[in-house]
């Protein structure tokens, strides 16, 4: 069977989208012929791309954002005092995203040994809510001395059983799920433990609620559950229904994060800012030397952690670099509630969440057919870093790259990803 059939046949029995942060379902936006048409006269039919998801309300939403640049731009004329403006700036995002405080708690080493030359340490630790986070430490085994550090966050890929078994390999048995997602998204590489050998490392964290930190069944009422339960786990049709709940549960979770002051976003942030003290309080680190990467829901992450915090030196968004007016008109079905923050808009476009990093170095790969998003989007996206990049005049310090392909971080993606951390971080 070729890779790719066998990969389907597992989709099929997880739910597993070609998008990895896809929900998606079939639908036409295309409007039906008209019948009572002059006779003869064609049905001048507008092409999809020239609709909106929303229909015709969507020219109206779009020229809310689009009537001057956003009030925290650094490209308003107004803002020439870089330092002045990234502290405004950064201010007016952690106000939109409601950030719960959450203090770093005592990490835990579970078990330690070593595989493909790599030394693994399973880690844990417990926040003030939910179940414990499981993370993986990955650096070379013969490693000595403080190594530079990279915080790797796994992708969505509609597929919340699993965290950080997306991105690794601990031994030569992996669930063959994860074997097909590795192919699918990676060209068959668990890229976290490839950055590692290069000298590194490498912590891998489960994202709030996937794998260790997903909603466990047995924890919502009995009428939330839709008839499933928590047993035989690890089989793949329970694997499937887990997945297809989890994805229907997701707009509860992002309503009752709204009603308790927070955000998605601001949660993903705040237990990344964790994980991120985690790796620089580790004494086989160099915590001014510190990087991040992501796929996806790990480009998004990538996204707000590399933009606000500055102990990220080195950030690499993978697949997941757009503008709002592109969620607006165009993909906001192909994303879950996880992406958005309330109000934030009218302070910054997406790709400037980013930008606050700047001038801190800054890679963006994008695949130039990603079904996520729109083509002229993703390039708008990168010259609103290009002029915010250019204006703080540290343009070397950014690069966008684009691959053919659907969404994806393959074999060369990850080359030039990991040629940018040596770069900077080395």
């Amino acid at each position: 069977m070729s890779k790719r059939r066998q990969f389907l046949k597992l989709a099929a029995l997880t739910g597993l989208g070609s998008g990895s942060m896809v929900n998606a379902f079939p639908f036409s936006r295309r409007p039906a012929a008209n019948a009572l048409l002059p006779e003869n006269k064609p049905a001048m039919l507008p092409d999809d791309d020239s609709l909106s998801v929303i229909g015709l309300y969507g020219p109206w939403a779009a020229g809310l954002i689009e009537k001057q640049l956003p009030l925290a731009s650094y490209r308003r004329n107004e803002w020439n005092d870089l330092a002045k403006w990234k502290t405004t700036a950064r201010q007016k995002v952690l106000e939109c995203l409601s950030v719960p405080d959450i203090k770093t708690p005592v990490c835990k080493t579970l078990n330690t040994y070593e595989y493909d030359g790599l030394k693994i340490e399973e880690l844990q630790w417990q926040l003030p809510y939910g179940r414990a986070t499981d993370a993986l430490l990955l650096k070379p085994a013969n490693a000595k001395g403080k190594l530079p550090g990279i915080l790797a966050f796994h992708d969505h890929a509609g597929n919340k059983y699993f965290g950080t078994r997306k991105i690794t390999k601990t031994s030569n048995t992996q669930h063959p799920l994860m074997v097909a997602h590795q192919e699918h998204y990676y060209e068959g590489a668990a890229w976290a433990n490839d950055i590692a050998k290069r000298g590194y490392a490498v912590l891998v964290p489960d994202a709030f609620s996937f794998a260790s930190r997903r909603v466990m069944l047995q924890d919502v009422p009995e009428r939330n559950r839709g008839g499933l339960n928590d047993n035989d786990p690890e089989n793949p049709a329970s694997i499937q229904a887990y997945n297809k709940w989890a994805g229907e549960h997701a707009h509860i979770m992002a309503k009752s994060l709204f009603c308790a002051g927070t955000t998605w976003p601001a949660v993903f942030w705040a237990e990344d800012r964790v994980a991120l003290d985690v790796l620089c309080a580790r004494n086989d680190v160099d915590a001014q030397r510190i990087g991040c990467a992501g796929l996806s829901g790990g480009g998004l992450r990538t996204v707000f952690s590399g933009g606000l915090d500055e102990r990220i030196k080195c950030a690499i968004c993978v697949g997941f670099m757009t503008t709002w007016k592109d969620f607006l008109l165009h993909k906001s079905f192909t994303h879950t509630w996880m992406a958005y923050v309330p109000l934030l808009p009218g302070e910054l476009d997406f790709p400037e969440i980013l930008g606050l990093r700047v001038p801190l170095p800054t890679l963006v790969l994008n695949d130039s057919q990603d079904q996520l998003y729109t083509l002229p989007e993703m390039k708008r996206a990168d010259e609103i870093l290009q002029q915010v990049y250019k204006k703080a005049g540290a343009i070397d310090k950014y690069r966008c790259s684009y691959y053919d392909g659907l969404h994806k971080f393959d074999r060369p993606m990850q080359k030039e990803a990991f040629d940018w951390f040596d770069k900077w971080l080395k």
